[in-house]
């Protein structure tokens, strides 16, 4: 793992910044992208309008009491998923080693490349290929691994490039908070500050008896993780675990017909997800959540696998069913369709093999491939 050059890679506010590229008129203004119903949620907040303390996750009424003038667009997710394919392909330019988080966050392991260029040269060329492919500005942290490099990707925002030399990891971690290694949360931060730790150097430098409590057997990951320590390796093409999509209603509802239009709108993304990613899944869930914010889920295997809209669909209604059945009348504040124990579609047995997708999808999903996600639907389900 020596002499090893790994880039972190943030795009900067991205399904904002796609919109302020998309929209003139919303450039300089405060922009947010997330759900405007009552309940609705903040996915992406832009720079002008995080200096009112709007940020991701926040409930929508109170980013808009922070910040009134806000613009509130509604996400338009295969748009920001086909411009993350093209940023996407810009990192193999540089690497076949790419490692993705999210649509706009990623890993990419420079080191060969690194024999050549320098890796502010990678950088810097790393950035003017996004920009040039997408219009859109990323920041870069550059290190001898991963956790050096994500917390540099950091330090610099918006619109950055910073590089950590494997000489300069103490000098550049040991003033931060605690808090910048991922994993030490707000309770854990807490329960260090009672114990006079602040700062990375001081975890670094702390008396392992003192962490043990706190972290058990993970004390001394922990203690490497301050000293800039980190030999995961950048890894490719990893299958994801689960898909899944959910909607949080206006009003707490019991009405069956209502949840039963809500549910097929929610198979039906799943599944066109699982076909994009040309995988299959073996087992389907429903996430429900009452208006007591009780949460409970309900999932059965798929035999075969498969990634079909009317399977999909009907295993989840069943599912459904058989819980409203079981608990008539409660009212519901969220209800959710996902799919796990997934495999590539090109990587099932002989004896396995996965329907193909019914010609109907196939329509369905050319036409959301060219016009959206929201431009058609299927008609109301029998009930």
């Amino acid at each position: 793992m020596d002499h090893r050059l790994i880039a972190h890679v943030d795009m900067d506010a991205f399904y904002a910044s796609v919109e302020q590229r998309d929209n003139p008129q919303y450039r300089g203004k405060p922009v947010i992208v997330g759900g405007t119903g009552a309940r609705g949620v903040v996915a992406a907040a832009n720079y002008e309008v995080r200096r009112f303390g709007v940020r991701s996750a926040m409930p929508m009424r109170d980013a808009l009491r922070r910040c009134p003038d806000a613009i509130c667009v509604r996400p338009r997710m295969s748009v920001y998923r086909d411009v993350s394919h093209r940023i996407f392909d810009v990192f193999r330019e540089f690497s076949p080693l790419v490692e993705g988080l999210s649509l706009d966050e990623a890993f990419i392991d420079l080191t060969k490349l690194s024999k050549s260029r320098s890796a502010n040269e990678l950088g810097m060329h790393l950035k003017q290929r996004i920009g040039k492919e997408t219009s859109l500005t990323a920041s870069v942290g550059i290190g001898p691994n991963k956790l050096v490099a994500k917390i540099a990707s950091d330090l610099e925002k918006p619109d950055g490039l910073c590089i950590v030399s494997r000489r300069h990891v103490n000098e550049i971690l040991d003033p931060l908070p605690v808090r910048t290694i991922s994993g030490i949360g707000p309770q854990t931060g807490k329960r260090l500050a009672q114990l006079g730790i602040h700062t990375i150097e001081e975890l670094r430098l702390a008396l392992p008896d003192q962490l043990q409590p706190i972290f058990g057997r993970y004390a001394f990951r922990i203690q490497q993780r301050a000293s800039g320590i980190d030999e995961r390796p950048v890894v490719a093409h990893s299958v994801r675990k689960s898909i899944s999509s959910e909607e949080t209603f206006n009003q707490d509802t019991a009405d069956r017909d209502a949840l039963i239009v809500q549910l097929t709108i929610l198979a039906e993304s799943v599944a066109t997800s699982l076909r994009r990613k040309e995988l299959v899944a073996g087992v389907v869930s429903v996430k429900i959540r009452t208006a007591e914010f009780v949460t409970r889920t309900r999932q059965r295997a798929l035999a075969p696998p498969g990634n079909d809209s009317g399977v999909v669909r009907r295993v989840a209604r069943d599912l459904l069913d058989q819980w409203l059945a079981e608990n008539p009348g409660t009212k519901l504040r969220l209800l959710g369709v996902g799919v796990a124990d997934l495999h590539p579609a090109r990587q099932l047995g002989l004896f396995q093999k996965a329907p193909e997708a019914t010609e109907l999808d196939q329509a369905m999903d050319h036409i959301r491939s060219r016009y959206g996600d929201s431009s058609i639907r299927r008609g109301k389900p029998n009930t």
